[in-house]
């Protein structure tokens, strides 16, 4: 029961996802597309301001959260008996995975969990989570250093590269442009020892993200290879 100081929240009619900027860039381990778009909309049940229009912070959000086969399956144009087996099969990826994330302004890379607890309910096709105190200031909704983008902007993706790459381009709309390298790029999209020559890690993640972000919007996404010799190192994405 909340207690009677607790700040009223208002939360949005359209689902939105508040994150760090450091949480966009983080390894997220062995996640699955499914995995990670669980994950997304449970991060999108958080958001809300109070009844003056400020966010929230983190010792003020709810932790424990509900998803039910019915919603994902809404928002995600999936059938609702792929719905059920996601939600179960990722139960054990919430409790399990951890996170690589950049911590604060310093150049330390910390690994923490996503939940401290998750079940599934096969009667009443839901999972219940928790998140862990070390990834709610991950999630607050602070706007400096945050990204935010609808749910529904991402939902009709094939592919947990262009969700991913799509995250990034919210960083820098202002800009247009983002420069990553190669490294950086193969934590981003956490391929571990898949793809070991550019040519494949390219074909695989990023001109695949491009093209199908381009089938969805009108962005004129494309990418420039930036070399040092013969070697790309760096790749930049305009749109």
């Amino acid at each position: 029961m909340k207690a009677n100081n607790s700040p009223r929240l208002f939360n949005s009619k359209t689902p939105k996802i508040y994150k760090s900027k450091k949480l966009n860039t983080a390894n997220f381990g062995n996640f699955t597309h499914s995995d990670y778009q669980i994950f997304l909309h449970l991060v999108s049940k958080i958001g809300g301001v109070d009844e003056f229009g400020k966010y929230l912070q983190p010792h003020q959000l709810e932790r424990e959260h509900v998803l039910t086969a019915k919603e994902f399956s809404e928002v995600f144009n999936t059938n609702i008996d792929n719905s059920y087996k996601v939600l179960r099969k990722a139960v054990d990826k919430l409790m399990t995975t951890n996170l690589k994330v950049e911590r604060n302004q310093s150049l330390e890379l910390w690994k923490i969990n996503v939940c401290s607890m998750a079940k599934y309910n096969k009667k009443e096709g839901r999972i219940i989570i928790k998140f862990t105190d070390d990834i709610m200031p991950y999630l607050a909704q602070v706007r400096k250093k945050f990204v935010l983008y609808n749910l529904k902007e991402i939902s009709n993706f094939g592919s947990l590269y262009t969700t991913r790459l799509y995250e990034l381009i919210q960083e820098f709309k202002e800009t247009g442009w983002i420069l990553k390298s190669v490294e950086q790029l193969r934590e981003i999209f956490t391929v571990g020892g898949k793809f070991k020559a550019y040519k494949d890690l390219k074909r695989h993640t990023f001109a695949h993200a491009c093209q199908e972000i381009n089938d969805q919007y009108d962005m004129d996404m494309r990418f420039e290879e930036i070399k040092e010799g013969r070697k790309v190192v760096a790749v930049k994405f305009l749109f």
